[in-house]
């Protein structure tokens, strides 16, 4: 499965343990379908790493940390003077919100392999 929105980063922790991580930032129109690919990523670990979802530090095989907020942006005609050296700033008007949608997964060196290898990750 080709994933669309979510680009994960991994790092490794000296007990061999891994996370993935992995952000969004989309338009209204986009959320929905963000969140169905969150939604499949989810499913794949607790179907194939059924019971095993705890922290890591208590014995868990995998866990997960979802989080989602709203930013706005007003952008802003900015101006030099070049006889004071001071610049000077006017807002515009605001623009549509954007969603900000982050999951991270850790987990086991084997909930790792298999999550690389069922997303076809590197």
């Amino acid at each position: 499965m080709s994933l669309q929105y979510l680009d994960f980063d991994y790092s490794e922790d000296e007990h061999g343990h891994g996370c993935f991580e992995a952000m969004a930032s989309v338009s209204a129109q986009r959320v929905a379908a963000v969140r169905e690919e969150i939604a499949r990523v989810l499913e794949w670990a607790f179907e194939n790493f059924p019971d095993l979802r705890a922290p890591l530090e208590e014995g868990g095989e995998w866990d997960y940390q979802l989080e989602s907020q709203q930013e706005w942006t007003v952008p802003e005609a900015l101006r030099y003077d070049e006889v004071t050296g001071k610049f000077s700033a006017q807002p515009g008007a605001p623009g549509e919100p954007r969603h900000v949608l982050t999951l991270v997964l850790s987990g086991s060196a084997q909930f790792c392999a298999a999550f690389r290898q069922r997303f076809g990750l590197a």
